[in-house]
């Protein structure tokens, strides 16, 4: 008997950690007038004329889309597959690092002059913007951000195997980040985005790594 509840416990605790990391357990900042969860999938109706950008360039500064994430500390890799139906100027969706207002990455999909781009906004207090224009439009596409030390990686996919980076950016070390899904829609009246597979995977971290082989027990 005690062997079968053993197992028991045993399966049950294996089952809570296999559903740990899960979307229900995230929270919204700019929460949407409409959104679902089902299977594992986020789709969300983008609120119109919302974004993400401090200043630089256009001389304004908003921080009103939505954003459904979770916090992490330390060093991670986070991924997630994105597919929308951007119509208007500006439209975007993928994945944002942030700290807070001033300080935030946001990396993805985003629909200009006709184009898909794969874009990239980093923002400390002031906003940049790099893009890579796509011959042609896709049905969804990986993204893939490694925070690593004072710097994050990101990367894109079409088959979530061969990764290619598009970006390699400042982010401030030792601080807890906000890693999660967003998506605006800065010019248009809303587009639904969608957002599949999302995973979190926490990484060793890098210096402490470092420290063991230095100071190996013997």
């Amino acid at each position: 008997m005690r062997k079968f509840v053993l197992s028991s416990l045993c399966m049950l605790a294996f089952s809570f950690a296999g559903m740990a990391q899960t979307l229900e357990k995230m929270q919204w900042f700019n929460e949407p007038e409409e959104w679902e969860i089902n299977s594992g999938r986020l789709s969300m109706s983008v609120t119109p004329q919302s974004d993400y950008w401090r200043i630089s360039h256009y001389g304004f500064t908003v921080d009103d889309a939505p954003f459904y994430y979770a916090t992490y500390g330390g060093e991670f890799e986070v991924k997630v597959k994105v597919s929308g139906d951007y119509k208007e100027r500006f439209d975007q969706a993928g994945l944002m690092l942030r700290i807070d207002h001033e300080n935030y990455i946001k990396t993805g999909i985003e629909f200009v002059d006709g184009k898909y781009n794969l874009s990239t906004v980093v923002t400390h207090h002031t906003s940049d913007w790099s893009v890579i224009t796509l011959d042609e439009a896709v049905p969804f596409v990986w993204i893939k951000a490694v925070r690593r030390l004072d710097a994050v990686e990101i990367f894109y996919s079409f088959d979530d195997k061969n990764y290619v980076m598009m970006r390699n950016a400042w982010l401030q070390d030792n601080t807890p980040v906000q890693v999660g899904l967003m998506a605006a829609c800065p010019d248009g009246k809303g587009f639904t985005a969608t957002f599949e597979h999302f995973k979190v995977k926490h990484l060793p971290d890098q210096r402490r790594m470092e420290w063991l082989k230095k100071n190996q027990a013997e």
